[in-house]
């Protein structure tokens, strides 16, 4: 029997982080599923997890735990594939580790991910996103911060990772406002900014004073923001924000929220889905494509450059009423 531990602790602290570059984000990710996995696993064999064999963790192992995330704790198809694709991950690196389990490796990788319905991603309109942008009381610092924090957040479409990650190095005010963003897969853009949201960053810079951190946003406590800081932010305001914008009432306001409607945004100023997959740091234009559905003017182009074809006109004769009954009364099964 082989232990899975210290295979697993290799593949996430030595494989991902070093010699695959995944950021501290992926691999607490593949770690959540990991988790996830080892103990349902030591529940249906009534072992401890740092006890499990790399044998037990089967094809039917790997199915009964993706059934279990579903039906049990409520999660989406799309994240029971999430979680398949980190498991087979871990596998082709166990491949390579234990060629004896080559067999094993390749039961688990033929197992095929779940279709789902794929449903169109909603945003916010301009006058919703003005509404949050508006709602902190910038007389005070906290206030200064949050603002800038949420326009930085929508005007550069920004994961949440690369806001509450933008060190003061990446901002530059001088002679032309941009941020330098450090994305997924450990890739750079550079943004210009608005000369609103440049005037925001400048405000909260002015109260911000120095705190032992390099992030450019910090909490009240002088350190780094945190991902679930920004989100209670988020969640404050939007609620503040409703009160003045019926339409948010009851609207569930996320970071990704605002990076999808300033994507909705640019497609819509710019019609070059190119520059949105630039913009958002999207590495596959086929990504990004998914906004193309979200815009009802792209298909308003579509008809309005087609000719419908030109159709034969009649006039609709209601038939004779009895004649009707009849009918009706012909194809009625006899009781």
């Amino acid at each position: 029997m082989t232990p899975i531990a210290p295979l697993l602790t290799a593949f996430l602290r030595e494989h991902m982080p070093r010699q695959r570059g995944y950021s501290a984000h992926s691999c607490e990710a593949y770690a959540t599923c990991f988790r996830l996995l080892l103990t349902f696993a030591a529940d249906r064999l009534k072992t401890r997890p740092s006890r499990l064999a790399l044998e037990a963790i089967d094809a039917a192992m790997v199915l009964a735990f993706l059934a279990h995330i579903e039906q049990d704790r409520g999660n989406s198809p799309a994240t029971r594939n999430l979680r398949l694709a980190a498991i087979k991950s871990f596998m082709r690196y166990v491949e390579f580790q234990c060629p004896s389990a080559l067999a094993q490796v390749a039961q688990i990788d033929a197992i095929p991910g779940k279709r789902h319905d794929h449903k169109l991603i909603r945003h916010l309109t301009m006058p919703e996103v003005r509404s949050i942008l508006d709602a902190p009381d910038i007389s005070t610092r906290p206030g200064i911060r949050d603002r800038a924090m949420l326009h930085l957040c929508f005007a550069g479409g920004l994961r949440v990772s690369e806001l509450v990650g933008m060190t003061m190095n990446r901002v530059t005010l001088q002679p032309s406002p941009s941020i330098l963003v450090f994305g997924k897969g450990r890739r750079e853009r550079s943004l210009p900014l608005w000369k609103e949201t440049a005037r925001d960053v400048r405000a909260w810079l002015a109260v911000r004073g120095n705190p032992p951190v390099p992030e450019l946003f910090v909490n009240a406590g002088g350190m780094a923001m945190t991902r679930a800081g920004f989100e209670y932010i988020l969640e404050k305001h939007g609620a503040t924000a409703t009160q003045k914008c019926p339409t948010l009432v009851g609207r569930k306001l996320s970071p990704h929220l605002l990076r999808h409607s300033c994507a909705v945004l640019m497609l819509q100023a710019t019609r070059d889905i190119r520059k949105v997959a630039l913009w958002l740091g999207h590495a596959d234009i086929r990504t990004t494509e998914v906004y193309l559905g979200m815009d009802p003017s792209e298909k308003l182009e579509a008809v309005e450059a087609v000719l419908p074809p030109t159709l034969r006109r009649g006039r609709f004769k209601a038939p004779d009423a009895l004649i009707a009954s009849l009918m009706t009364n012909a194809h009625a099964e006899p009781t």
